[in-house]
């Protein structure tokens, strides 16, 4: 492995004096050596939740997560890494909604931050109460544009890129692996920042639906998933349904298609991104967040108590489902999610809210 040069200022402001935890993210040497192990021939690569996860995630992994906060985000194989008891992960991603849950597990010890909250339903008090408690901590910050310029970087096959992102805000004192040096093809001072790839060591991506070999297709806005495919030493495809391969041909599929060869694993996972919403499947339960946001992520007992409810004594997403209201719910979902697209009429969103007296007990 190579040693790396951090960003000085952003190492005393995050108080990081072994440096070591860092250069995992950004060691493009063992990130290719991965790459060049990965088989490239057809093989059928379906497995279990289970299996894949006891398979590829290992305690202490680079996790990054996938989809965009709750859209198309791999929260039931979120759940799976919890019950197992995976330990002491670093977790890039955003909002940090979706790894705070795992902090209280000890799931997570460390985050690559950008974003904290839940849009209407608030700021994430469970995080900012776990990192109070030095219960995580925090490695480096960044904008979104920061984190998508570096997997574009590691996708493109170059170091980093130069960019404008982060200058101009106090970002770049709490990111190590960012830099600010001279715009090298000017001669006035016109400064840019450095953007270096990172190479997650597991990435979890649920497609709409997938082959046995790994080709993956999304509907809808991928956000960073290509570039994470391709950046990420080992890779989870979870997907709605298979299908054929020949159905990615033939059928006129409109939408991104991940190559198969990226992919380590194929899980069949209906409901995969349950509490979550899937463009053209399910809408997210509102109701589910919103009751996490404002009962469960105030006060750690009642915290543990929600999260040991709707994850750890659930044994899959289906029971997960069964939850909020099972087929009620699997009906109402998908007539949102229609609508919320313009594909169905007559449809009414709202619903009576959550509030510390009065639980109406419905999540759809």
């Amino acid at each position: 492995m190579s040693t790396y040069s951090y960003n000085e200022d952003a190492l005393r402001n995050l108080k990081i004096e072994d440096t070591s935890i860092l250069d995992r993210l950004v060691d493009f040497e063992s990130a290719r050596a991965a790459h060049l192990k990965k088989e490239r021939g057809k093989i059928d690569k379906r497995m279990d939740l289970k299996e894949a996860i006891a398979t590829f995630v290992d305690d202490g992994d680079v996790l990054s997560d996938a989809g965009f906060a709750y859209v198309r985000t791999s929260h039931q194989a979120y759940f799976e890494i919890m019950r197992q008891g995976k330990k002491d992960l670093q977790v890039i991603g955003a909002p940090n909604t979706n790894q705070s849950y795992m902090i209280n597990y000890g799931t997570v010890r460390y985050s690559h931050n950008s974003y904290i909250g839940a849009e209407m339903r608030g700021t994430d008090r469970n995080y900012s109460r776990q990192l109070k408690n030095g219960k995580v901590g925090i490695l480096s910050e960044w904008s979104h544009g920061g984190v998508a310029l570096a997997l574009k970087a590691a996708q493109l096959g170059a170091p980093g890129l130069f960019s404008k992102q982060m200058l101009g805000s106090d970002i770049i004192k709490y990111n190590p692996y960012v830099k600010v040096m001279q715009n090298p093809l000017r001669d006035d001072p016109d400064p840019v920042a450095f953007i270096p790839a990172i190479y997650p060591d597991i990435t979890i991506i649920h497609a709409h639906a997938a082959d046995k070999y790994g080709n993956a297709f999304i509907y809808g806005p991928v956000v960073n998933d290509t570039a994470l495919a391709i950046a990420t030493r080992k890779l989870i495809i979870t997907a709605e349904e298979i299908i054929p391969e020949s159905s990615f041909r033939h059928n006129g599929r409109k939408g991104v298609v991940i190559p198969f060869f990226y992919a380590d694993a194929v899980v069949e996972l209906p409901f995969g991104a349950v509490p979550g919403n899937m463009p053209g499947y399910y809408y997210w339960s509102r109701q589910w967040w919103e009751k996490t946001m404002r009962l469960a992520s105030p006060d750690e007992e009642r915290f543990i108590d929600h999260f040991n409810y709707w994850v750890m004594e659930s044994k899959d997403q289906f029971d997960f489902v069964e939850k909020l209201g099972g087929a009620k719910w699997i009906a109402e979902a998908r007539r949102q999610t229609k609508s919320a697209e313009g594909d169905n009429e007559d449809i009414d969103f709202s619903y009576k809210e959550y509030n510390i007296n009065d639980d109406p007990g419905i999540y759809y």
